[in-house]
Order: structure tokens, then C-alpha cells, then sequence
């Protein structure tokens, strides 16, 4: 019975330590809370991409290095426009953002050279979670766009 035990403690541990690793949207952003981009469109923030975590989502397909928790909370309340999620530097950025359904979008290089960019044609009402990571393991300065009508 203690091994049954013991065995069962050890996989709880090293359950909790692999959740403890991913990104957690349930932590505080990094750069903060962003509530509707009114003007100027697109809002422009200036932050740290990358970090110390593998990008890869609980459904897999995500790549680069993050922080575990969001750069940005972008509280957004839809109406007719697009919403437009993008990043740029000099530095191969990857972009993961977590939708108010709970859904995980990915991108690498859909922007402009290996810029990405997300776009939500009907985005729903709700924290959209923001991640800006870096292909390698490394940090750099980026820029994070949030618009309802370019990327940058």
C-alpha cells in the first residue's frame, strides 16, 4: 500500500512541476492589463520577447521561447471590426495567444518577414492573453500591435 502510495505522490509531483513550466494565464501579465485600444488604432507597446519556457500549448503547436505568464491582457469588447494581434523586432518572434473561449491560436511568421501576426475576423468579448516569444531561446525588444484594422 505505501508503494501504491508513494508511486502515486510521485506522479502528482512531477504532474504539478510540468503544469508549473507551461505558460499560466492565470498569473499576472508581465506588462499589464490593456482595456479596449480606442485611439490611437493600432495601440503600440513596447515590451521583452521570449523567456525561459517552450512555447508548446496544451494542444501542442506552438514554438519559441516564453515567459509563463502573459505579457499582455487585452480585455477587448467586439463589435464589427477584426481584431489584429501582431509583433514585430529585428529578432524571429512566434506569437501564442489564449481566446476568451479558452482556445489557443499560434503563429510564427504570417506578418511581415518572420513577423507574426493572429487575426480574428468575429473576436469574441473577453481576455485575450498575449504571449510574444522568440523562436530561440533568447530575449529581444518587440513591439506588440493591437488593432482593430492593421498589424504592424
Amino acid at each position: 500500500m505505501r508503494t501504491i502510495l508513494a508511486g502515486v505522490s510521485a506522479l502528482l509531483a512531477l504532474a504539478t512541476a510540468a503544469a508549473a513550466s507551461a505558460q499560466d494565464y492565470s498569473l499576472e501579465p508581465n506588462y499589464g492589463v490593456v482595456r479596449g485600444i480606442g485611439y490611437p488604432d493600432p495601440y503600440l507597446f513596447n515590451l521583452t520577447a521570449g523567456g525561459p519556457q517552450s512555447a508548446a500549448t496544451p494542444g501542442g503547436g506552438c514554438r519559441g521561447y516564453i515567459s509563463q505568464a502573459p505579457d499582455i491582457r487585452y480585455q477587448h469588447r467586439s463589435g464589427s471590426l477584426p481584431l489584429i494581434i501582431s509583433a514585430r523586432s529585428d529578432a524571429d518572434l512566434t506569437l501564442i495567444v489564449n481566446a476568451p473561449d479558452g482556445s489557443w491560436i499560434c503563429d510564427d511568421d504570417s506578418g511581415e518577414g518572420l513577423n507574426p501576426s493572429i487575426r480574428f475576423d468575429t473576436p469574441l468579448s473577453g481576455a485575450y492573453d498575449i504571449w510574444v516569444g522568440t523562436y530561440g531561446p533568447q530575449t529581444a525588444p518587440a513591439t506588440l500591435s493591437i488593432s482593430e484594422q492593421t498589424g504592424v
